[in-house]
């Protein structure tokens, strides 16, 4: 006889000469899946839906020049409320940065300078920190010694709203809010300067 069917036969004769309450105890006694081996497939499920949303859900197409661009409400770093529809009426120059990032650092200067050149001319300039932590932007706000304001969004919506897939990136925008350029890498004074000038009519 096969050794397999001397244990199957071996096992009927145990279960046959139990008592009920022998039989039941056996039962309860086999291994099952716990309450902490459920907790955790359920958080391992849900944290591959997560990502795969994310993945879905990624960064939006950029708004085509002419077009409106995302409004945007943020607290900056110095604690004012930054918002892009309270510059309305003003050409507001839109930076997405990182420290992280090499070239971020290689226009800081030019965005200050630039800043400082056209400031109270009604233009604005707005930095968003991108995948950066506060403290590390701060760090960059008082390396270069930026002066407008800056915010950092963990969650980067507004990002994903203006298309951004790296830094840096800068948006010029018009009096209206449309967009007029997008530049992708780091931009000179010179470059803001041609995109700024014709919308004041200089």
């Amino acid at each position: 006889m096969p050794l397999t069917a001397l244990h199957s036969a071996k096992d009927e004769q145990e279960v046959k000469g139990m008592e009920p309450s022998e039989l039941q105890d056996r039962r309860e006694s086999r291994p099952g899946i716990s309450p902490a081996s459920l907790a955790v497939g359920g958080i391992t499920l849900l944290v591959v839906a997560l990502l795969a949303y994310a993945l879905l859900a990624g960064p939006d197409r950029p708004p085509d020049i002419g077009d409106p661009v995302p409004d945007f409400q943020l607290v900056a770093l110095d604690g004012s409320l930054m918002s892009l529809s309270s510059y309305r009426g003003q050409v507001v120059v839109l930076n997405f940065f990182a420290s992280w990032c090499a070239p971020c650092r290689q226009e800081a200067a030019d965005l200050e300078q630039a800043w400082r050149k056209y400031r109270g001319t009604g233009v604005q300039f707005l930095g968003i920190g991108y995948k950066d932590a506060p403290s590390k932007a701060q760090d960059f706000v008082d390396t270069f010694n930026i002066t407008y304001p800056i915010a950092v969004e963990t969650d980067n919506l507004t990002a994903r709203a203006y298309g951004v897939t790296g830094v840096p990136e800068t948006f010029i925008i018009d009096q209206e809010g449309n967009l007029v350029r997008h530049f992708l890498g780091a931009i000179t004074l010179e470059q803001i300067s041609q995109e700024v000038d014709p919308l004041l009519n200089r």
